[in-house]
């Protein structure tokens, strides 16, 4: 009897041990199917920019030789027009400068709209709330002729800060929305002991939420930054007649011409890329020194 006992406790941990093996294995298969599926695409687009376009048109799909490594299309990609590129360089700091303008600005107005949402008492405060992403209702091409015409009257048509002031506007509510989550997490009792302590309504805002709301903080920049990054919509109805303020999604829809060699507009396809994993990248720092900071103060 004893023999068949142990027996049946060695067969059931035995078919346990088989069924964590297939999980595992499991596991593993679609992790990497996930990871080929998510990275394959890009690690081709950047194989592709870095072969010569006859070797491209023989064999798209082959690798290049240990010699055969041709990074001049991303020369020709963000060379100057008068040096024989397509300018995408000069997109690309255009579309810096309006990306960071509209982040900054967009964060600055949603920080304290969101805190005052939250935490302040108001007539129609809940109406407000529930209306943060009423925007979004329509869709883009139904605000552009009315925007267009208003921007004309003022003058603002074909400039980049005219482009900020219309970006401004399609993120501030999607930032609100996001921070006051954000802050309401916040602990009204550490608000409240800071106010014991005589901090001022701005001083406990500056000292106490920012700190504890910085990875809030954090993704709400990253993504008004992409927003206002990969916009095309308006950037082509404002800017469309003078190329010296095209923003890089025009850039990288000039290239997507058939006339353009596809090793050169991978490589602008790549190139583009680089300033939104600049800022995955410092975001994920902000966030973990965020985190931090927070238990260092609990």
């Amino acid at each position: 009897m004893k023999r068949i006992g142990g027996g049946g406790v060695r067969r059931r941990w035995d078919r346990h041990a088989v069924e964590r093996r297939v999980l595992g294995v499991l596991r593993v298969a679609v992790v990497a199917g996930a990871v080929a599926a998510a990275a394959g695409p890009v690690l081709y687009g950047v194989v592709l920019s870095v072969r010569p376009f006859p070797d491209v048109a023989a064999d798209p799909l082959g690798l290049p030789g240990p010699g055969s490594w041709d990074p001049s299309a991303y020369g020709r990609a963000l060379a100057p027009e008068e040096r024989g590129g397509f300018g995408l360089a000069g997109f690309m700091a255009n579309s810096l400068v309006v990306a960071v303008a509209t982040t900054l600005a967009a964060v600055a107005c949603s920080v304290l709209g969101a805190y005052a949402a939250v935490r302040l008492r108001f007539f129609g405060r809940d109406a407000v709330n529930g209306l943060f992403l009423a925007v979004y209702l329509f869709p883009g091409i139904v605000l552009a002729v009315p925007l267009f015409v208003l921007f004309g009257r003022l003058g603002l048509t074909g400039s980049l800060p005219g482009l900020v002031l219309i970006y401004l506007a399609q993120t501030v509510p999607v930032a609100l929305y996001m921070l006051r989550g954000y802050f309401q997490a916040v602990p009204v009792s550490v608000e409240e002991a800071a106010e014991v302590d005589g901090c001022s309504r701005r001083q406990v805002i500056v000292r106490v939420v920012l700190p504890m709301a910085l990875p809030g903080l954090a993704a709400t920049g990253l993504y008004v930054f992409m927003i206002a990054w990969n916009e095309f919509l308006f950037a082509l109805l404002f800017l469309a007649p003078d190329r010296d303020r095209w923003t890089v999604a025009l850039g990288v829809a000039r290239l997507a011409d058939f006339s353009v060699p596809a090793p050169v507009l991978m490589a602008g396809s790549v190139a583009v890329t680089v300033p939104v994993v600049a800022g995955f990248l410092l975001a994920q720092r902000l966030l973990v020194s965020g985190l931090t900071a927070g238990a260092e103060k609990g």
